[in-house]
C-alpha cells in the first residue's frame, strides 16, 4: 500500500503502460464485442416497479437495466464480485431540474455552438460561452456532443471541501489491505458561470475557464502532498498539472504524459478524476454514440453514507449497503470515449464507455478498457444533490468505487465524510477557500506549510 509521499511520488510521476506491440487503436474501429453484445441485449427495455429487490437470486431478471460493469460483478467473472448477501432496492425516478439561470442560458445560447473537426486531427467546439452546449443532440457527432456536454455539465462556481468536510479515499488489494487518506479540496469555475451574482468570467483568471486543487490532509506521512490542474478555455492547450512536494517545500509542473498517472495513489488516473466523471478534456479525444438505455443508478438526495468506508459497504467489494437509499432507473446516453488516432500512442486507455445521465450529463457507470480493448477498470458512480440555499439542488457530490479488474485492486472515493458532512456549494462554503491566489495558481502552492 502506499504509505510514504515518496512512494505516492513515483507512481504519480509513473505512466501506465500496457503490452508493447499492441498498437494504436483507430477511431474507426468498432466497440468490444462485449459492448456491442450489452447494447444488442439492452436494445428493448421493459418497465421496473418501484418496490423492486434484487438479489443473487434473481439478478439475471434485471440485468438489461445494468451496465457492462454492473453485470460483471453479479456474475462473479473476476475476484471483484457481489457477495451472496447483495441487495438492491428500486424506488421511483426522481427529476432534479438543473439551475433555472444555467437553463436559461443554454435556450439563449446553444444554437450558435458548433462541432469543428480540426485539420491536425483533434476536435473542438466553437461559440461556446456557457450553459449546455447541445441540449439536443443529434447526429452528425451526436456522441462528441455529449462528451461536450459531459465536459461542460453544470457545476456550481466553487465546490469545497475543507478540513471540516474533507474527501475520503481508501484503497483495497485482493489480501483486504486498506489505505485510507483524506483530502482537502477546492473545484472553481472561473468562466462559463451562469450562476446569480458571479461574474460570467473572474479577471483573475485570463485564459481558464476551471481550477481544481487538492491537498492531503491524513495520514501524517503524506499530509500537504497537493496538486493543482489549471483548464485552459482555449481547449487546444494542455490542462497544466502542478504537484507540491513536502519534503522540498516546492511545486513541480508534470509533462503532459502524466495524464495516465494515478491521482494521490489511487485506481484513477488524471483524466478520470472529475465529479462529472471525465476529466480528459475535449480536443483529443472523440466519442461515438452508443444508445440511450435506462439503468439502475444510485442518484439524488440518498443519505450521506459514502465516507464512513468499510461501514455501510458489503465487503470487500465495497458496494453500498440499501441502507443508503433506494436505486431509480435512470435515462442515459451510452457513448464509446477514445482518443483521436493521433493521439492514441503511449495513452494508456483504448475506450472509456460513460454511462451519462440523460438529464444533467454526469457519469452514473463507466467501463474502462485497454489498449487490447479488454475490460481493465469498472467504476459505479453515485452522484448526489445538494442544497444551494439561492439555487436549489445542485449536482457535485459524489461517491465512487471502481474496480480493477485485471490487477484485483480498488478504490473507494466520496465527497463525504464519516460524519455525513459532504461538499459545499458556493457561498455555503467557508470564506477563506475565497482566496483565489491560495487555491487556484501555481504561486498559491507555496503557501502550503506556512
Amino acid at each position: 500500500m502506499v504509505t510514504t509521499w515518496r512512494v505516492w511520488f513515483l507512481s504519480l510521476l509513473s505512466l501506465v503502460f500496457i503490452a508493447a506491440g499492441a498498437g494504436a487503436q483507430e477511431r474507426a474501429e468498432p466497440p468490444t464485442a462485449a459492448m456491442e453484445n450489452w447494447v444488442a441485449a439492452t436494445a428493448h427495455q421493459a418497465t421496473l416497479a418501484p418496490g423492486t429487490r434484487i438479489t443473487m437470486r434473481n439478478w439475471q431478471q434485471y440485468q438489461q437495466y445494468m451496465p457492462l460493469g454492473m453485470i460483471e460483478l453479479f456474475k462473479g467473472s473476476h475476484y471483484w464480485k457481489m457477495p451472496p448477501e447483495v441487495e438492491i432496492d428500486v424506488g421511483p425516478t426522481v427529476s432534479y431540474p438543473l439551475p433555472r439561470s444555467y437553463v436559461d442560458f443554454t435556450e439563449k445560447h446553444a444554437a450558435a455552438v458548433r462541432v469543428v473537426h480540426l485539420a491536425d486531427g483533434n476536435n473542438d467546439i466553437a461559440n461556446y460561452t456557457g450553459g449546455e452546449p447541445f441540449p439536443n443532440a443529434e447526429e452528425p457527432d451526436k456522441g462528441y456532443k455529449l462528451l461536450a456536454d459531459l465536459w461542460f455539465a453544470y457545476a456550481p462556481y466553487l465546490a469545497v471541501g475543507g478540513a471540516d468536510n474533507p474527501l475520503h479515499t481508501c484503497t483495497e488489494d485482493r489480501f483486504g489491505s486498506i489505505f485510507c487518506q483524506t483530502v482537502e479540496y477546492v473545484y472553481r469555475q472561473v468562466a462559463y458561470n451562469t450562476d446569480p451574482r458571479v461574474p460570467a468570467e473572474d479577471p483573475r483568471a485570463a485564459g481558464l475557464w476551471f481550477t481544481e486543487w487538492l491537498m492531503v490532509q491524513a495520514p501524517e506521512q503524506s499530509k500537504y502532498t497537493a496538486q493543482l490542474t489549471l483548464f485552459p478555455k482555449d481547449n487546444q492547450r494542455n490542462q497544466e498539472l502542478y504537484v507540491f512536494l513536502p519534503s522540498l517545500r516546492r511545486s513541480i509542473r508534470l509533462s503532459v504524459a502524466a495524464r495516465c498517472s494515478p491521482v494521490l495513489g489511487t485506481d484513477y488516473i488524471q483524466d478520470d478524476y472529475k465529479s462529472v466523471g471525465f476529466n480528459g478534456g475535449i480536443a483529443m479525444f472523440d466519442a461515438r454514440f452508443s444508445g440511450r438505455r435506462k439503468i439502475l443508478a444510485l442518484f439524488g438526495d440518498f443519505k450521506p453514507m459514502g465516507g464512513d468506508f468499510p461501514n455501510h459497504y458489503y465487503m470487500p467489494l465495497g458496494w453500498p449497503k440499501p441502507s443508503w437509499g433506494q436505486w431509480q432507473l435512470r435515462d442515459v446516453d451510452v457513448i464509446d470515449v477514445r482518443r483521436v488516432p493521433n493521439k492514441q500512442a503511449g495513452y494508456c486507455v483504448g475506450s472509456r464507455i460513460i454511462y451519462e445521465d440523460a438529464q444533467n450529463h454526469y457519469a452514473l457507470w463507466e467501463d474502462s478498457f485497454d489498449i487490447n480493448l479488454k475490460l481493465w477498470k469498472t467504476a459505479w458512480v453515485a452522484q448526489r444533490e445538494v442544497k444551494d440555499p439561492e439555487i436549489g439542488f445542485v449536482p457535485g457530490p459524489v461517491t465512487s468505487t471502481v474496480w480493477d479488474v485485471q490487477n484485483d485492486h480498488m478504490t473507494n472515493v466520496s465527497t463525504q465524510d464519516k460524519f455525513g458532512h459532504d461538499l459545499l456549494p458556493n457561498r455555503a462554503a467557508p470564506a477563506k477557500y475565497q482566496d483565489f491566489d491560495k487555491y487556484s495558481t501555481p504561486s498559491g502552492l507555496a503557501q502550503i506549510m506556512r
